[in-house]
């Protein structure tokens, strides 16, 4: 796997220990059925289960079972699910960033023991719900509404694009207390066998095929005060969970465009055109020694990333920034790559055209790439563009 100026070669026992296993996981289990789920657009299910096995829900919390390893293994799990398919990335990331850790960070005692053990194992599935049908970007105009009402509160709203709703035993929904000066967004943990609750899959997408996107409307939902998330309040809560999870979505891109390579440069070096590889041509060449270098920036940004995690320094605008190159870089390098095969890599057999269509997705969602502009632009001249 393309590790250019050696960047692995100073990875713990740890880190290359997940990266191993979640490598090998990938390689016997995934790439095996990926293609067939994509074509049927359904998400492996039986994967669920086998991600808990290993681990690979929110493994970078501590406590409730869960393995707190070091950021840089995290970024390693994502690179590696992703290297398989961004719906299988999309599954453990909603789960583990999106769902647990807000659990984790602003949820009571009695919300963490209950939810965080069963998740990490797989026997429970959550769902984020932030976006909805006439609010994607600015999600602080929602107009989902929650109303205290004696020892309960009340759920009125849509939600859509929620990834893993129609599998998922608890949706996060983040909605307006209007039972609250100010009406601040809050986190409320929903069941999903809750009367007035109907969930209803996303079909005829011709991107991240392989997931399960759902949308839902809460008509009358009564849930016990006890599920309200107590330690956050505003945008706030959202927002840092998206963080979370555009942490490894970087990490998740350089997965898909180094898989990409590799395909290509496989092809290059087995197909004979013209009484030769055609990696002997000078313009495939120069593909692969660009791909190979937009790769090679993209993994420094990110281990990069790690380390400011790690030491308590990473800012929401540094993710913005990793956020919004690697996912560019991996919709161009995969494009890049499908090119390579010429009309054989527009067939399900080769990986990269998948990558390529799974990008437009990642491209868009948990922030689009022009959000993260305006983001770094307002962080390089402290003026806002969204006002």
């Amino acid at each position: 796997m393309i590790d250019f100026v050696e960047l692995e070669q100073d990875l713990s026992q740890e880190e290359r220990t997940v990266r191993d296993e979640a490598r090998k996981f990938v390689e016997e289990e995934v790439r095996p059925i990926i293609a067939d789920h994509y074509l049927e657009g359904t998400f492996p299910t039986e994967l669920i289960s086998r991600l808990g096995d290993l681990g690979f829900y929110a493994p970078n919390l501590e406590g409730y079972g869960l393995s707190n390893v070091s950021e840089t293994a995290y970024g390693l799990l994502m690179q590696e699910l992703e290297a398989g398919d961004s719906g299988v990335r999309s599954m453990a990331s909603v789960q583990g960033a999106l769902v647990m850790y807000p659990i984790y960070a602003f949820g009571s005692e009695e919300q963490k023991k209950r939810w965080l053990p069963s998740m990490g194992k797989g026997d429970a599935i959550g769902g984020f719900a932030l976006t909805e049908p006439e609010h994607g970007s600015d999600a602080g105009s929602m107009e989902t509404q929650a109303e205290r009402d004696g020892e309960e509160f009340v759920l009125n709203g849509e939600k859509r694009w929620c990834t893993n709703s129609p599998i998922a035993d608890v949706l996060v929904v983040w909605a307006r207390d209007t039972s609250s000066e100010g009406e601040p967004v809050r986190g409320f943990l929903v069941e999903t066998d809750r009367d007035g609750l109907d969930i209803d899959t996303i079909d005829g997408k011709l991107s991240l095929r392989a997931s399960s996107s759902g949308e839902f409307t809460m008509d009358g939902v009564r849930i016990p005060k006890e599920n309200v998330l107590p330690g956050v309040s505003g945008m706030k809560g959202p927002l840092s969970c998206l963080t979370q999870a555009r942490y490894g979505i970087a990490w998740g891109a350089v997965g898909a465009a180094r898989d990409c390579f590799e395909e290509a440069r496989t092809y290059a070096t087995d197909r004979e055109q013209f009484g030769k590889p055609i990696g002997g041509f000078q313009l495939q060449q120069e593909k692969l020694a660009e791909m190979a270098t937009q790769i090679t920036t993209s993994q420094l940004l990110v281990h990069r990333l790690a380390e400011l995690k790690e030491r308590g320094e990473l800012r929401p605008q540094h993710v913005s920034m990793a956020k919004r190159n690697n996912v560019e870089m991996a919709r161009d390098q995969s494009r890049i790559a499908r090119e390579m095969l010429g009309g054989n890599g527009i067939t399900a057999e080769y990986s990269p055209i998948r990558h390529m269509a799974n990008m437009e997705t990642v491209y868009t969602y948990e922030g689009t790439h022009d959000i993260h502009t305006l983001i770094l632009g307002q962080d390089f001249t402290g003026i806002s563009a969204f006002e």
